[in-house]
């Protein structure tokens, strides 16, 4: 797995910085966990928050929702990032949130983190393999 993704540029970067960015702003343990981050082709970052209940969206969906509602729907890469203690790591995408990816945007990047702690960039397709 070693050889497995690619490395993080500036703008990725960027983009974890968004979501960790919103999620200590909305950070609540009963309701908001997990905080994604989405860049559109022109440029432009829409961000979400889980939201726990019943029927739980992950971060992901409410963050492409947010740019789908705004009219963007050409989508680039995406991150989402969890709470640990006082860390806000990668969190890689659920098998739900990387189908829902592939359908809207098989050829963007996500940004993932492996079981061995290192965090890169796939396609979203290479994420979940035989799609």
């Amino acid at each position: 797995m070693a050889n497995v993704g690619r490395a993080l540029r500036a703008e990725d970067r960027a983009l974890i910085a968004a979501a960790k960015e919103l999620l200590r702003q909305r950070y609540d343990e009963n309701r908001h966990t997990v905080a994604a981050a989405v860049r559109t082709r022109r440029g432009a970052v829409f961000r979400g928050v889980n939201i726990e209940g019943i029927h739980t969206p992950c971060a992901e969906p409410v963050a492409l929702g947010a740019a789908v509602a705004a009219g963007d729907r050409e989508f680039v890469s995406m991150v989402a990032v969890c709470r640990r203690g006082k860390q806000y790591p990668v969190l890689s995408p659920c098998g739900n949130c990387r189908q829902m990816l592939f359908d809207y945007a098989p050829h963007a990047t996500v940004i993932v983190r492996f079981r061995d702690g290192r965090v890169a960039r796939l396609t979203v397709a290479e994420s979940l393999p035989g799609a």
